[in-house]
């Protein structure tokens, strides 16, 4: 039989457990600990670092969930939690990041984020976007109609990529 010790010790486990997918994609001890240096700035009374709810919700948003579907997936009231974030995190943020004075729509904070550059980018992103041509040129060369219903067109396309990546580099990254 389950003690509530062991119950609380359990839902807290699994609370932990939430959203981590989030650390998939989002640089979050960087995060975590601007967000810890803001907080002190604006609530040097308060307990030193970010609390376990705030990270849990912090996480939940990054993975793009709404405050009410966070309070759903942890049985909690949808306002409680909005609640929660507009006392917390949002006025966190939007110092850290130095927004308007009003969030909007939660789903700006990963925007934010990511142009202040706390999402990771994968390696396979970093790769893609080191091959991207820098300049493209097409040209069309000739059009003719062959038959009816067909039409005939010879087009020159040429890519000029960045120098600075090496072609043995990129061969063996794509080849991986």
């Amino acid at each position: 039989m389950l003690t509530l010790a062991k119950l609380s010790r359990s839902t807290m486990n699994t609370k932990d457990e939430m959203f981590t997918e989030a650390s998939n994609f989002w640089d979050l001890q960087k995060l975590y600990q601007d967000l810890e240096a803001v907080k002190r700035l604006l609530s040097p009374r308060s307990r030193q670092g970010l609390t376990e709810t705030e990270k849990l919700y912090l996480r939940g948003l990054l993975c793009g969930y709404s405050p009410a579907e966070i309070a759903k997936k942890l049985f909690q009231s949808p306002k409680s939690v909005e609640v929660y974030l507009c006392k917390t995190l949002y006025p966190y943020l939007k110092n850290l990041l130095e927004v308007p004075s009003e969030v909007g729509n939660w789903r700006n904070i990963c925007n934010w984020l990511n142009d202040a550059g706390y999402k990771k980018l994968s390696s396979g992103e970093n790769l893609f976007n080191n091959l991207l041509p820098q300049e493209t040129l097409v040209k069309i060369v000739n059009v003719d109609f062959l038959k009816e219903n067909t039409i005939s067109i010879d087009i020159n396309l040429q890519l000029h990529f960045p120098s600075n990546l090496n072609r043995d580099e990129s061969k063996n990254n794509i080849d991986e």
